[in-house]
């Protein structure tokens, strides 16, 4: 889970924001140029030469904007890719950028247009320390399976239209903490078109007593999943990995639900608990499904 306490402890004692403005800067840039670790005899052929752009379309509920970024030529499967907590911010385009270097079409969603437009936060350290929970908690109440899956369908819609789109592919979606379970709910509400699904450190993906959690909303998709689960919150609930595979299952989807050496956030490069070795290996694990199920 996504523990407010813990965070602020970890901003204020783990981090100064100098440090933590280093370490997001030299995160980032490993991010963005993943092949420049490989030997200068490398065969490898370079990553594509990307276009990138700030969009918006209407959705039911008002003007969602986002971040589109995909290689300059061809056709590429779709992803919609759902933010954690602090929403779009350089460290979610980065990630974006380096997806779309392996051939992919990215939109990163701001989940919060119902509220708010942009870039509210310019990194996690700025979230944690400037009172980006109590800001955000309003705005993250309004997100629930309904609203989600009606967002979903429009980022669909809109993703099927673009030239650099191949629709003969399935697409793929993925979410970090709070985007965890958004993942599912888009896939549910959008299962002809949306045929893979990754979690990672997602929130709330189990809630047994309720319809819409997303383990109970499985038999609505038709996707593969990927859920990757943090130690510490797989430490304070760890049933939830096998009720979920359980359910996964139950309704016949493949699904990967497997706990990382990570904490909570450990993919995300602005994180606090940004783990490298960890992240790279979620990383791998992620375009192996989306290899398989787009």
């Amino acid at each position: 889970m996504c523990d407010e306490a813990k965070l602020k402890e970890w901003a204020r004692d783990s981090i100064s924001r100098r440090q933590f403005g280093a370490l997001t800067g030299i995160a980032a840039v490993a991010a963005c140029a993943p092949g420049e670790a490989m030997s200068e005899d490398s065969e490898s052929s370079p990553p594509p030469a990307l276009m990138e752009s700030a969009v918006s379309f209407e959705t039911a509920d008002g003007t969602m904007d986002a971040f589109f970024v995909h290689p300059t030529d061809g056709k590429h499967p779709g992803v919609i890719f759902w933010p954690d907590i602090a929403s779009l911010r350089e460290s979610k385009r980065n990630m974006a950028r380096r997806l779309a270097g392996e051939g992919f079409a990215v939109l990163v969603l701001n989940p919060y247009y119902r509220d708010v437009s942009g870039e509210q936060y310019a990194d996690f350290a700025t979230f944690a320390t400037d009172g980006g929970f109590q800001k955000v908690r309003p705005w993250r109440g309004k997100l629930d399976a309904d609203s989600i899956g009606r967002d979903a369908k429009t980022a669909v819609e809109w993703l099927d239209a673009q030239e650099p789109v191949d629709t003969t592919k399935g697409i793929g979606t993925e979410g970090y903490c709070m985007g965890g379970p958004f993942t599912v709910w888009s896939a549910a509400a959008v299962p002809d078109r949306i045929k893979a699904a990754a979690s990672f450190h997602g929130g709330g993906l189990v809630r047994e007593d309720d319809a819409q959690s997303p383990h109970n909303m499985l038999g609505q998709t038709q996707a593969s999943f990927l859920i990757a689960v943090a130690q510490d919150d797989d430490a304070e609930a760890p049933d939830d990995k096998v009720l979920f595979a359980e359910a996964a299952g139950r309704a016949a989807r493949p699904a990967k639900v497997e706990v990382y050496e990570g904490d909570h956030g450990w993919t995300v490069t602005d994180s606090p608990a940004y783990a490298e070795p960890a992240a790279e290996r979620a990383y791998s694990d992620l375009l192996e499904l989306y290899e398989a199920a787009l």
